[in-house]
C-alpha cells in the first residue's frame, strides 16, 4: 500500500468531510470516526478490503487522521497519517482494531478529548469507542448515506467504469453461450472480461450467474436449449458498483412467449425513461411500472423496481413501495423490470443504470437488450 494513488479526488473528500461536519454540527458533533472500508474511502481516497482495519477520523476544529495498516500511503485527504501494526513478518494479526484504534487514542490525547463523536452505530467496535472516551456518541450512518445518494464527479467516473465493465462482460457472455456450456465457465469468462475492461482486480463480482433460474451463484451444471439465462451483473470496480442485466436465451432460439416477454420488459424500461425526472415519487414510478408490467400477456412480477447504487449494490432511494423515497438530482439507480413464469424458462430481466439529471435520466448501459 506504500505510495498507493488516492482512489477519489482528494479535493472532493475533503468537501465531503466538510459536508458531513457542518450536516453533523447540529447534533454539537466535535469529532467524526469512521471504520468501514466504504466510509474509508468516501472521506478520504483510499480503501483496503476486508483483512485490514484502517479508521479515519475529522475534529470539527480541522485536524483529521487516517489510520493505514502498515505503511503510509503517499497522499490522503487528511493533515496527517499515521499507521499500526497490521503484519508480523507478513502473518496478519488478529486484534487489528484494536492496534488502530491505539493510534487513535495518542493522536486525540494530543488534541483534547472531544465530547460528542459521531460514529457507525453497525460497524464502530468498542475498541474505538473507547479510543474516543468519555463522549457521547452519535450515529453518523443516516447522514453518511444521505450523502452518498448524490454522486460527486469523481465518485460517477468510477460507477460508469464498473458499468463499462458490464458492457465487455454481456459482449463476452454473448460470444461464449451456446446449450451445453457450463454456468462456471461464463462466470469465469464474465470475470475475465471485467478484470481486463477495469484494469485490475474487482472489488465485486456481480450477482446472478445461475442459467433457468431466477437467481443465484454458478453451478455446476451446463445450459439448455430453450433456457432464458438471467445475467444479473454488478462488477465494482474501487468499491463502485454497477448493477445490470441482460437475459439471453441459450440456443438463440427464443420462443414467441419469450419474446413477448422481452417486449413487454423492454417496454417498462421505456416508461420509465419517459417519467423519470428529480421529484418524482418512487412508489409512483413502482406503480406505473406495475400497471403496465400486470397487462402482460404471459408472466408476472411482485419483486421491488429498482434501487440506488454507488459504494454498496442497494442504496437510496429505493423503488420499492416499502419505502417513500423521492427521486433526487445526482444519483444513480439500477431499474429492473421482470417477467417470471414456468413458460419463460424461468423468466426475465433487464436492468439498466441511470443517472438522475436535473432534465430527466441519462442512460449510463446504453449495451444491445437482445435475446439473442
Amino acid at each position: 500500500m506504500n505510495g498507493a494513488l488516492p482512489l477519489l479526488d482528494l479535493d472532493a473528500c475533503r468537501r465531503r468531510q466538510t459536508r458531513l461536519l457542518y450536516g453533523l454540527a447540529a447534533a454539537g458533533v466535535d469529532a467524526i470516526v469512521v471504520v468501514t472500508p466504504e466510509h474509508v474511502e468516501y472521506l478520504t481516497g483510499h480503501r483496503w478490503d476486508h483483512r485490514f482495519a484502517p479508521l479515519a477520523a475529522f475534529l470539527s476544529s480541522g485536524p483529521s487522521l487516517l489510520v493505514c495498516p502498515d505503511k503510509p500511503v503517499d497522499s490522503a485527504a487528511v493533515t496527517e497519517i499515521r499507521t499500526y501494526e497490521a503484519k508480523r513478518r507478513s502473518t496478519l494479526r488478529d486484534e487489528q482494531r484494536e492496534a488502530a484504534a491505539a493510534v487513535l487514542a495518542d493522536w486525540l490525547n494530543a488534541r483534547g478529548r472531544p465530547r460528542r463523536v459521531a460514529v457507525e452505530f453497525s460497524a464502530c467496535p468498542p475498541h474505538v469507542t473507547a479510543a474516543c472516551g468519555p463522549a457521547a456518541f452519535v450515529d453518523a450512518e443516516p447522514a453518511l448515506r444521505h450523502m452518498r445518494q448524490r454522486k460527486d464527479p469523481d465518485e460517477l467516473a468510477l460507477v460508469r467504469r464498473a458499468i463499462d465493465a458490464c458492457g465487455a462482460m454481456y459482449r463476452r457472455a454473448r460470444a461464449t453461450l451456446r446449450p451445453g456450456v457450463g454456468e462456471l465457465e461464463i462466470f469465469s469468462a464474465l470475470q475475465a472480461a471485467a478484470v481486463e475492461s477495469c484494469g485490475e482486480m474487482l472489488t465485486g463480482t456481480g450477482n446472478d450467474y445461475a442459467c433457468g433460474a431466477r437467481g443465484g451463484p454458478p453451478r455446476e451444471r451446463p445450459c439448455a436449449a430453450g433456457e432464458l439465462y438471467i445475467l444479473d451483473l454488478g462488477p465494482a470496480y474501487r468499491g463502485y458498483f454497477a448493477d445490470t442485466s441482460r437475459t439471453l436465451a441459450v440456443d438463440g432460439r427464443p420462443t414467441d412467449a419469450q419474446h413477448a416477454a422481452w417486449e413487454r420488459v423492454t417496454g417498462a424500461l421505456a416508461l420509465v425513461e419517459r417519467i423519470g425526472r428529480p421529484g418524482l415519487r418512487c412508489r409512483d414510478l413502482y406503480d406505473e411500472v406495475f400497471a403496465w408490467l400486470a397487462e402482460a400477456r404471459v408472466g408476472s412480477w411482485s419483486s421491488h423496481l429498482g434501487h440506488g447504487i454507488g459504494l454498496s449494490v442497494h442504496e437510496a432511494p429505493r423503488l420499492n413501495p416499502n419505502w417513500d423515497d423521492v427521486l433526487e438530482e445526482g444519483e444513480v439507480i439500477a431499474v429492473e423490470p421482470a417477467l417470471y413464469a414456468p413458460e419463460l424458462a424461468c423468466g426475465m430481466r433487464i436492468e439498466n443504470d441511470y443517472l438522475v439529471t436535473a432534465t430527466g435520466l441519462e442512460l449510463l448501459s446504453p449495451f444491445p437488450l437482445g435475446l439473442v
